[in-house]
């Protein structure tokens, strides 16, 4: 379950017609730590065609045999990639976390531009006991800090 401006979000239909992705603070309810991220809402998978539909090419040059299809992410069951919340998932406590959406984004770009704003903002690297987050983008580091 997802929150975003107090609302329950848990189907694709629950988001603006034009979203691409969100960004997301998680945050560890037993020691207040948080992780911020983005999670996109769909992605692409290759696929092999089929030998019918391979059959049915025609024309000149080297024929494709993939198809890029777009599938939904796994944004419902996300929490975040950092290792901490990985190891307490392995445990199954799920329900020691909150997942909010902070921001509803329409492209890939501006999910990326976003994510490192709010980073900024709050000061993820400045405040290493108070979030997950140890870098920014791979250039910044939480332990330039120290």
């Amino acid at each position: 379950m997802w929150l975003y401006n107090k609302q329950v979000i848990e189907k694709l239909e629950d988001f603006p017609q034009d979203a691409f992705g969100f960004i997301y603070i998680t945050t560890h309810k037993p020691s207040g730590i948080s992780y911020i991220g983005k999670k996109s809402l769909y992605h692409n998978v290759r696929r092999k065609l089929t030998k019918k539909e391979l059959a049915e090419q025609t024309g000149r040059g080297r024929k494709p045999t993939t198809q890029v299809v777009q599938k939904e992410s796994d944004w419902k069951t996300y929490y975040g990639s950092a290792k901490p919340i990985l190891e307490i998932l392995k445990d199954g406590k799920h329900d020691e976390f909150t997942r909010e959406i902070l921001q509803i984004v329409n492209n890939k770009k501006l999910l990326t531009y976003y994510e490192c704003k709010y980073l900024f903002m709050l000061g993820v690297l400045e405040h290493p006991l108070e979030y997950f987050n140890d870098n920014v983008l791979g250039k910044f580091y939480s332990k330039d800090f120290l």
